[in-house]
């Protein structure tokens, strides 16, 4: 209990150390799986240890040590007080930051469905007459694109399929979900947002793979995210920033990145490192307050 309980801790500080050497070297498909699972995994267990530190506690009540004087029974402490106090306000903190998070997903969400009312049910593409270049791919039964005239006039027509295209891949392989799960994490672990800044990054860059195979052209690909770019306001369209999108671009002038499985496998094998010592404090603090009742 005493080691256990703090390792979630050092995961979550190893994690966002390996994030971008993975984000660069392995195939932006895999590594975003990977990363939010291991982010998952990673902030579940935080948030279990900062409860166990809490319940310890428990220990500190004084009808239980009254109890354990009276049998004279030893009564172990397995954390300090003040750590779990802190451990108690950390705790309360986390609880309102994923609040938060899931307020604010939620209003996104009902925001761009309500720019698709009145589509008819089979329409997948809705262009909205707006000055400023936008995209969006809206997740949904069903999901939708919504592009403003704006960046569809700023694109030539082969530019056009490639915005479509890279669309099409965040509802294909549902990256609104991946998106929302690392940052529901980072919520719950603030140690993780550089996780979750890379995973943001890696689906954009799963989703120029995408539409570069389906348009079958890495140039042509890489020339609309350039036009795009310099249309778009920054987290726009194709979730541009100044320096991701000299990023992307320079990834797509290059092959396609390996998967690289014995990376992958070693990422989320940390997430489940800290999950199985969560769990090994688990035993020992059940143990621990079981002795101190009985």
């Amino acid at each position: 209990m005493r080691f256990d309980v703090y390792t979630p801790l050092l995961v979550s500080l190893l994690l966002p150390l390996v994030s971008p050497v993975i984000g660069r070297r392995m195939a932006p498909a895999l590594a975003a799986r990977v990363l939010t699972s291991a982010a998952v995994l990673t902030a579940a267990a935080t948030t279990w240890s900062l409860i166990l530190l809490t319940t310890a506690l428990l220990g500190d009540v004084p009808p239980v040590i009254r109890e354990a004087h009276e049998d004279g029974r030893p009564l172990a402490d397995p954390v300090p007080g003040v750590i779990g106090v802190a451990a108690c306000l950390v705790l309360a903190v986390v609880v309102r930051r994923v609040q938060r998070a899931v307020r604010a997903e939620r209003r996104t969400r009902r925001a761009l469905r309500r720019l698709c009312e009145g589509q008819p049910r089979d329409t997948e593409l809705v262009v909205a007459a707006c000055e400023v270049p936008q995209a969006f791919a809206i997740p949904g039964r069903p999901g939708r694109i919504l592009v403003t005239s704006a960046m569809l006039g700023a694109l030539a027509p082969a530019e056009r399929r490639v915005l479509l295209a890279h669309e099409r891949a965040h509802l294909r392989h549902r990256h609104g979900r991946l998106v929302t799960a690392v940052t529901l994490a980072a919520a719950a672990d603030p140690l993780l947002g550089p996780v979750r800044s890379a995973v943001t990054f890696l689906v954009e860059r799963w989703a120029d793979e995408q539409a570069a195979t389906a348009v079958g052209d890495r140039v042509t690909t890489a020339r609309a995210l350039a036009r795009a770019a310099l249309s778009a306001r920054p987290g726009c369209a194709l979730n541009f920033a100044d320096r991701a999108v000299t990023r992307r671009i320079a990834a797509l002038q290059t092959a396609p990145p390996p998967s690289l499985w014995p990376a992958a496998a070693a990422v989320l094998a940390l997430g489940a490192l800290a999950a199985l010592f969560a769990a090994d404090a688990t035993d020992d603090l059940v143990g621990l307050l079981f002795n101190a009742l009985t």
